[in-house]
């Protein structure tokens, strides 16, 4: 599956963005998706996911209550809103998907096969 994230730009802080993925190849529904962001010198971490079959979300909680992940089959896209963004938000933004990914493991960047070009956003302060 190829993946072409978009959407990221600048952005003042307590501004908003919406992310977008768009997944083309294999079946879009059978894989969970992730966002991963990375920092300037520092490693890649979870932002968010969504299960393929019940369409259950996770985050990493310095993001929950402001950020939102969804999918949408039709599109064969996969989306994060972010409200309320902070200058620590600031990173390179990369979608994923994988395919037998267990609920331990969904935040783990391992567990994902294929992954997008990243996007990123920056906030002001």
């Amino acid at each position: 599956v190829q993946l072409q994230a978009c959407g990221g730009g600048l952005v003042q802080g307590g501004g908003s963005l919406r992310l977008s993925c768009l997944a083309s190849g294999r079946t879009f529904s059978s894989y969970a998706m992730g966002w991963f962001r990375q920092a300037p010198g520092k490693t890649r971490e979870f932002v968010a996911a969504v299960r393929r079959n019940d369409g259950s979300t996770y985050y990493r909680d310095s993001v929950k209550g402001r950020f939102t992940i969804s999918r949408d089959g039709a599109k064969n896209t996969v989306y994060l809103q972010m409200n309320s963004l902070k200058p620590e938000d600031t990173a390179v933004y990369y979608c994923a998907a994988g395919s037998g990914i267990i609920i331990s493991s969904i935040s783990s960047p391992t567990g994902y096969a294929y992954w997008g070009q990243g996007t990123l956003v920056t906030v002001s302060s």
